[in-house]
């Protein structure tokens, strides 16, 4: 089964700012991105990619000039849900923004959450990115070819970790996995996390045979040499890394992720406009741009109206999968 983001598969990100009008030349005062008092929500545990685009982003921000005194705090639980429900009950609140993903979309699903995407403002998407298959540097695996051989004669008996619930991205690409290798999905023995940073132990542990993340989040352990990287999902290598991508291993699949911002409902339009604003200042900034590069992101840019249609097919195409893998 091939499938490319819009569930490309299969973003994350941002902004919370807060500060008092800056005057000064090139300042957020003079682009209208000054927002007193604004926070943004990342709706899981620190280190995953939600919370590391959000990061890098109000850091991007604040050395664009854009705004000030950023503030980003973590809200965590039941894939994303909890911040979502948190979301949904600020109605009108034009100071909050919640860094969101395909998790999400697919924890809403796997968990029959109350509120949805749809009960939200769609702000933007900002990336996509490759998932990675990473073992730890004792691993017995030192190839994907070894890996899905072992996997395939007793998938129950290789756990592997992700940093999202089911239904998404790092619960769907190794489903997609099994499938292409001819290993019924059921039969998968997944293990979730909050995040990619609660993933990261239990692999480094040997908790679990091997993990499904973000390219972009753990980039420092495989340059240190703490992980081993296999594979990549996307349909390209990724530059800088030596692995293959699932194509080229054998397996007949592809997959890669997004993140992007919602907002809570009931914002008029100028508050709308004013989030819209700032996050298109910040995708054109210079230090914007070096960070996707560095962190193996693709850019996704979408804003608004069109933003929100892509949350209703991703929606869609979610609920289609998981009933095609039978989960």
């Amino acid at each position: 089964m091939r499938l490319r983001t819009p569930i490309a598969l299969l973003g994350a990100a941002l902004l919370v700012l807060v500060g008092p009008p800056l005057l000064t030349s090139g300042s957020g005062a003079e682009t209208g991105t000054q927002i007193p008092g604004l926070r943004f929500m990342v709706p899981n545990t620190p280190g995953g990619g939600y919370d590391i685009t959000a990061r890098t982003a109000a850091k991007n921000a604040e050395d664009a000039g854009l705004t000030h005194n950023i503030e980003v705090f973590n809200l965590p639980g039941a894939g994303g849900t909890v911040g979502l429900t948190r979301l949904v009950g600020e109605h009108g609140n034009g100071k909050l923004a919640m860094s969101m993903g395909l998790g999400v979309v697919g924890a809403v699903h796997t968990n029959k959450s109350p509120k949805t995407l749809a009960d939200t403002t769609p702000i933007a998407r900002l990336t996509e990115e490759q998932d990675i298959v990473v073992v730890a540097k004792d691993s017995p695996y030192k190839n994907i070819g070894q890996l899905i051989e072992a996997w395939k004669r007793n998938p129950g008996k290789l756990p592997v970790g992700g940093g999202s619930s089911p239904g998404g991205p790092d619960h769907l690409a190794p489903m997609l996995m099994a499938q292409a290798a001819g290993i019924a999905p059921k039969s998968v023995n997944y293990i979730p996390f909050d995040g990619g940073g609660e993933l990261l132990a239990s692999i480094l542990g040997n908790k679990v045979a091997f993990g499904v993340s973000g390219v972009g989040e753990y980039l420092d352990q495989i340059k240190s040499g703490e992980l081993r990287l296999l594979a990549v999902t996307g349909p390209k290598r990724v530059p800088g890394l030596d692995a293959p991508t699932l194509r080229e291993a054998g397996l007949d699949t592809e997959f890669t992720n997004w993140r992007g911002i919602v907002a809570p409902p009931g914002l008029t339009d100028g508050e709308r406009d004013k989030l819209v604003g700032l996050v298109t200042k910040l995708h054109e900034s210079k230090q914007w741009q070096d960070s996707m590069k560095k962190n193996g992101w693709d850019d996704a840019f979408l804003t608004g109206d069109k933003f929100g249609d892509f949350l209703d097919e991703q929606d869609d195409s979610v609920d289609q999968v998981l009933k095609e893998l039978g989960l």
